[in-house]
């Protein structure tokens, strides 16, 4: 019997090992937000600032006009991005599963197809585009590319598949149509893998990088991603500032899986029954 429990004792060691390896530079990042520039400059891994202070953040508040404005562009973006990508994707998903329609499975091996092209390579082509709609340096140059996900409608399709008919039927016999049934009975029983997919968009949106750096070029138009880079840039050797802004940057992820934690866990494990 203890032959048995050595190899899983072994397994946790590694794995706590491994945690703490990771978790370590967040922590030091986190705690090094709270750091006066010379502690930080002193050289040393210790996490524990001496001299605690809220003096980074705010001169990252009060001192940068535009910091706050990123957070709140960020913010707007990622919001609607998200809740357009909710609305549209459970929809596509839905109909795909349940409607009947000419065409319909070669639209689904279509967004199969689709699925496994790299994003990196439509950012020239929804540059073109975007610039023949004279959307450029706008938020719609950030929303409309992404109000869709194949990969989340493919998601939700599978989802939808495996939800019971007899649901949609006893509200189809109380006299609800097709598009109340959805909106009533079925979007609100989906709301876990609706939080999963929330939470991975809004995080995809709110990281976003590349789209904000090739479509947006006034300052105050920056999402908080390409606003930690110009930020960056003008305090190169201030890394207190740095780890102040870096540390606000995580905030929202952390409260929004925080909100969604008990959806966005139950539609793990849905995903995996399925």
């Amino acid at each position: 019997m203890k032959n048995k429990k050595w190899p899983r004792i072994v397994m946790y060691i590694i794995l706590v090992s491994y945690a703490l390896v990771t978790l370590y530079p967040f922590l030091w990042a986190v705690l090094a937000s709270f750091k006066p520039y010379s502690e930080i400059v002193a050289g040393g891994l210790t996490l524990w600032p001496e001299n605690p202070t809220l003096a980074n953040f705010e001169h990252i508040f009060t001192k940068d006009p535009l910091f706050p404005r990123w957070i709140m562009n960020s913010f707007l973006i990622a919001t609607l991005g998200t809740i357009v990508n909710v609305i549209f994707n459970t929809m596509a998903g839905y109909s795909l599963a349940r409607l009947r329609f000419p065409g319909r499975n070669y639209l689904f091996l279509l967004i199969l197809a689709v699925m496994m092209v790299p994003g990196q390579i439509l950012l020239i082509p929804n540059y073109l585009i975007m610039r023949s709609l004279g959307i450029l340096d706008t938020y719609s140059a950030l929303i409309i590319p992404g109000a869709i996900n194949f990969s989340y409608i493919f998601l939700m399709r599978q989802f939808f598949i495996n939800f019971p008919r007899e649901v949609e039927e006893a509200a189809q016999v109380d006299g609800l149509n097709r598009f109340q049934t959805f909106w009533r009975i079925v979007f609100p029983m989906a709301r876990a893998s609706v939080a999963t997919q929330a939470v991975f968009v809004f995080l995809g949106f709110w990281n976003e990088f590349l789209k904000p750096l090739l479509y947006i070029t006034s300052p105050e138009k920056y999402t908080l991603t390409l606003g930690l880079q110009s930020f960056q840039s003008q305090n190169a050797t201030q890394w207190n500032y740095i780890m102040a802004a870096s540390v606000v940057s995580i905030i929202p992820i952390i409260i929004l899986y925080i909100m969604l934690n008990k959806y966005f866990m139950q539609g793990l494990r849905i995903g995996g029954d399925k």
